[in-house]
């Protein structure tokens, strides 16, 4: 008898393209997971109409309704529980999580980043990369933790730069390195976690 594939839960800001690269990789029979639900800021994110259609579960917590950031990410832990996931992705996901929510999901809390971390935490890496006159670049898959990009590494995968790179150029050759590497690692880690849902 094969086992449950694990639930993953995927927070976005916008198109949406990792968690639809899980979405895809998911339809494989021996993928060891699956996006249960695909949860926005932004109600007017692309990703959520993509979800949408494939049949998974959306919803939208615009931070204008919230009075705190308190209440804002409480909204999100509420979805998050509902919907028990094992593992809970973010896939451009823009916004700074607190600590305590970074402790709730301590361990089954990942994300995609666009740099060869430690180089270039936070935003605008590819045009600071230019800038610093790196030859290789990439993305990493990592566990979220207090410190903002700054956790424990699943995988990466490199990128050269090359003379005439623009960070438009570098970034459009990352982002299909984070197409491939994203649910490569999604998969490692689920399948080296315990079967205890989030609840």
């Amino acid at each position: 008898m094969t086992e449950a594939r694990k639930r993953i839960v995927v927070l976005i800001s916008g198109r949406g393209s990792n968690m639809a690269a899980l979405v895809d990789a998911a339809k494989a029979p021996d993928y060891p997971g699956e996006v249960v639900a695909v949860l926005s800021d932004k109600p007017d994110a692309a990703g959520l109409v993509f979800a949408a259609e494939a049949g998974i579960e959306t919803a939208a917590f615009p931070r204008k309704a919230y009075g705190s950031k308190a209440e804002h990410e409480a909204a999100f832990v509420a979805a998050i529980d509902h919907a028990q996931p094992d593992l809970v992705c973010l896939a451009g996901f823009m916004r700074v999580l607190s600590a305590d929510f970074v402790t709730r999901y301590a361990g089954r809390l990942i994300n995609i980043h666009p740099s060869l971390l430690p180089k270039f935490p936070g935003l605008d890496t590819h045009a600071r990369a230019i800038e610093a006159g790196e030859t290789r670049h990439g993305c990493t898959v990592h566990f979220v933790t207090k410190e903002v990009d700054a956790g424990p590494v699943v995988a990466q995968a490199p990128v050269p730069v090359e003379p005439d790179d623009t960070p438009e150029t570098l970034a459009s050759r990352v982002l299909m390195e984070e197409h491939k590497l994203y649910p490569k690692a999604v998969a490692t880690v689920l399948r080296n976690l315990s079967r205890n849902v989030i609840r």
